[in-house]
């Protein structure tokens, strides 16, 4: 036992678990004593494991869900960024293979004259991060203080960020257990995590994209959709107006997965490029972060905005300038040809015709992760070079000789990887249909629960 441990915290958190596990609901005190505890260093790391796998095991209902959000955000800083006039707009995604969502949505929507702050993560496995996708633009700074996020977003009108020290500290320290723990797939863990820094960062409003898939967190669409109204409903009994889209993560988002291999791709799009799998997806995300902001708009309005921000170059122009505001080296992203690139490209071709019928997006990360896009261990380096280009997607017709994906690595042995992207591309006979990009929207009212 450290010095630090207090025997009195260590009776409680042995009491917490043993309600958990007789099926008992923890009260609000009881939730927030924990996570201060701990926080303090007053219970070992290998008691709040304990307690987060029994948690993970039995579940919690919305009202313990809630307690947690809140004890995490109260052992840090809670910013105040908007006003009723002015409401600040957050999104966050469940995380998913290619998923460079929020370096395309963000800007966008503050081009259309809606603040946004967004805290983002680091990838673990197959999933990357959008703070090591950022990582790839020389000079850019993520690691912001609370006073140094109010600056970026009162002279940008948007912020990304790495989640900060004095931010939700509790969250923070937690989830570096349930990584380690297998308890991140846990719903109530999940939903209390995420909210807690939108709370914590200031959010008034919060669109949530939640995957589901092979690719995604939680792969099964009907867990997904629960993960989404639990959000949804801790969200509107902790005060922050939150809707929720599902979408497909069967398939790689777009076709670039890795780094700067990413940053090229969101870059092309708010340049004006189409990118499939990207751009309707963002689209429609930008849309339903204007009206959680700007309820009065109409689909079609909010469309026009999102439409114009883009052929205007408004959207890239926001983008560049945010970056400069975090030191980023502009003319690497005017000419994203001086980003990282990897010196090797080996390709991956279609052994017969017929029509493609899946394209797995973990075995495309997990081809990613074998060339170094991205991290086993959080302490293990990346190759900001390095990743997958998916030429084709579920529906599309090849012929034997078609080059499937593109293999982007820096020397070693690339075997691995080939079997991984072969493996992902089911060819057949038959035609067959695309999955629909967003299959579902979960806004308070479809909530039952919610307040």
């Amino acid at each position: 036992m450290s010095a630090g441990i207090d025997p009195e915290a260590s009776l409680h958190v042995q009491a917490a678990i043993s309600a958990k596990r007789e099926g008992r609901t923890l009260t609000e005190e009881s939730v927030r004593r924990l996570v201060h505890d701990f926080v303090d260093g007053r219970i070992a790391d290998h008691q709040m494991s304990a307690w987060l796998a029994t948690v993970a095991c039995t579940g919690m209902d919305l009202s313990e869900t809630a307690a947690l959000a809140l004890a995490y955000v109260d052992t840090g800083k809670r910013l105040q960024l908007g006003n009723p006039a002015r409401p600040v707009v957050d999104k966050h995604s469940t995380g998913g293979v290619g998923d460079k969502a929020t370096l395309i949505v963000v800007p966008v929507v503050a081009a259309c004259g809606v603040p946004v702050v967004k805290l983002s993560g680091r990838g673990l496995g197959y999933a990357g991060g959008t703070v090591d996708k950022l990582e790839s633009v020389p000079g850019l700074r993520l690691a912001l203080d609370a006073d140094e996020l109010r600056s970026v977003a009162a002279q940008a009108g948007m912020v990304i960020a790495g989640q900060s020290d004095d931010l939700a500290p509790g969250d923070a320290v937690t989830y570096s257990l349930r990584d380690v723990t297998a308890t991140v797939e846990s719903i109530p863990l999940i939903a209390a995590s995420i909210i807690s820094k939108k709370l914590a960062v200031g959010a008034d409003r919060v669109v949530l994209d939640v995957k589901y898939g092979d690719g995604a967190l939680i792969a099964d669409y009907d867990a997904a959709a629960e993960l989404a109204r639990t959000m949804v409903g801790l969200g509107g009994r902790l005060g922050l107006r939150c809707e929720a889209m599902l979408t497909d993560m069967t398939q790689p988002m777009g076709r670039a997965v890795g780094n700067a291999l990413e940053i090229k791709e969101a870059l092309a799009v708010l340049g004006g490029e189409h990118v499939r799998g990207v751009s309707e997806t963002c689209a429609l995300l930008s849309r339903v972060m204007l009206q959680s902001a700007l309820p009065e708009l109409s689909d079609e309005a909010a469309d026009e905005r999102v439409a114009e921000a883009i052929s205007s170059g408004a959207a890239l122009e926001q983008f560049l300038r945010w970056a400069e505001l975090q030191g980023a080296d502009r003319a690497c992203l005017e000419d994203p040809g001086l980003l990282p690139a990897a010196r090797d490209v080996t390709e991956v071709r279609a052994d017969r015709d017929g029509w493609i019928h899946e394209v797995s997006a973990r075995r495309i990360g997990g081809a990613g992760l074998r060339v170094g896009a991205g991290r086993i261990s959080a302490d293990a380096p990346l190759d900001h070079g390095a990743g997958i280009l998916v030429n084709h997607r579920i529906g599309d017709h090849v012929t034997a000789g078609t080059v499937l994906a593109e293999i982007h690595h820096n020397g070693g042995d690339v075997r691995p990887a080939v079997d991984e992207v072969t493996q992902a591309f089911v060819i057949r006979d038959q035609q067959c249909t695309p999955p629909l990009a967003v299959r579902d929207r979960i806004r308070s009212n479809d909530v039952a629960d919610a307040p």
